[in-house]
């Protein structure tokens, strides 16, 4: 009934189409500990920064890990804070770890701040 062998008669299977457009493909992308990035950085899906970015980063979701540094600005819907991060934040939920050091402006609709979080800078509310 059951064979390990594959039919070499049969066809081969087409491959799977992958989906296309704003988060169809949403995934994590961690950027590790021993990588500096200059640039933009762009993504539907989520990142986590363990190394260095100096740039603009857009995406769904940010966590700045407790060794990780960005400088530029961030526009996200989550952002979440344990390392450094200097420029400017617009986001839906910002939350500041502890070990968080930020030097920013940042428009957010709601703010989590840890207790020894450091924070420099002002709190805009979303227009609208």
């Amino acid at each position: 009934m059951f064979s390990k062998t594959a039919d070499a008669s049969a066809a081969p299977t087409p491959p799977v189409p992958r989906p296309s457009g704003p988060g169809a493909n949403a995934g994590r992308s961690v950027l590790g500990a021993d990588l500096r990035i200059t640039g933009e950085i762009s993504t539907t899906g989520s990142v986590e920064v363990l190394g260095e970015i100096d740039g603009n980063l857009t995406a769904h979701g940010l966590i700045i890990g407790a060794e990780g540094r960005l400088k530029g600005s961030v526009n996200a819907t989550t952002v979440e804070v344990k390392g450094k991060l200097d420029g400017s934040v617009t986001c839906e939920s910002l939350t500041l770890r502890a070990s968080a050091e930020v030097k920013a402006d940042v428009t957010t609709a709601g703010i989590v701040i840890e207790s020894g979080a450091v924070m420099d800078g002002r709190f805009l509310k979303p227009k609208g």
